[in-house]
């Protein structure tokens, strides 16, 4: 396969991921699917990582890769070659963009599920009842949550979908960076470096 239909498929692959992370981050909003005041929403949920990082700063990127396969970049001084080493340049900045906000998301996720949801706990106060991720093992703490009504294995869930798809966009992405290197230097499929050896 070639650089830019690498890409492509890499494009193909990062929208319905960036999808999903910004419907998981919206469900989030709906602690145990109940309609809270902002107050009674975990910090993590605010930071965006799935609206922004695995979201909106992940549609640049997919939007690239997906033009790069038909994109000479109106070729260099009639060169068609040249253009095309310049976008697989540009795709791998934006590659790097996608790899910073895959990582926010997921740094984000990974610091909300060990810290748990916040919560209303017995004495009918908002706080977050658990320290250290001890409860991802010890399931009998989830009783100390009385409302809403399952948040723990909501926030649990939806987090750790969003821990897997922003790995995933992490893992796509360095790809890209990897594949846009290779066709700056060789070109699309110059030299055989992305698995072909036709014409650029």
């Amino acid at each position: 396969m070639c650089c830019g239909g690498c890409a492509k498929c890499l494009g193909g692959t990062l929208i319905p991921l960036a999808v999903l992370c910004t419907l998981a981050n919206i469900l989030l909003f709906f602690p145990g699917g109940e309609v809270e005041t902002s107050d009674h929403i975990s910090d993590e949920v605010w930071y965006f990582g799935g609206i922004l990082g695995s979201g909106v700063l992940m549609v640049f990127p997919a939007l690239v890769f997906l033009g790069l396969k038909n994109n000479d970049c109106c070729g260099c001084c009639g060169n068609e070659g040249c253009g095309k080493r310049f976008a697989m340049f540009t795709s791998v900045i934006f590659a790097a963009v996608g790899v910073v906000g895959a990582g926010y998301s997921f740094v984000v996720s990974a610091v909300a599920m060990n810290r748990g949801p916040k919560c209303q706990v017995a004495n009918s106060t908002w706080l977050y009842p658990f320290e250290n991720g001890e409860y991802l093992t010890n399931h009998k703490l989830w009783e100390d949550c009385t409302f809403p009504e399952s948040i723990v294995p909501w926030n649990l869930t939806l987090f750790s979908l969003l821990l897997i798809m922003s790995g995933a966009q992490l893992v796509l992405c360095g790809i890209q960076v990897i594949n846009g290197l290779l066709g700056t230097l060789c070109g699309d499929c110059k030299c055989g470096c992305c698995g072909g050896d036709g014409a650029v």
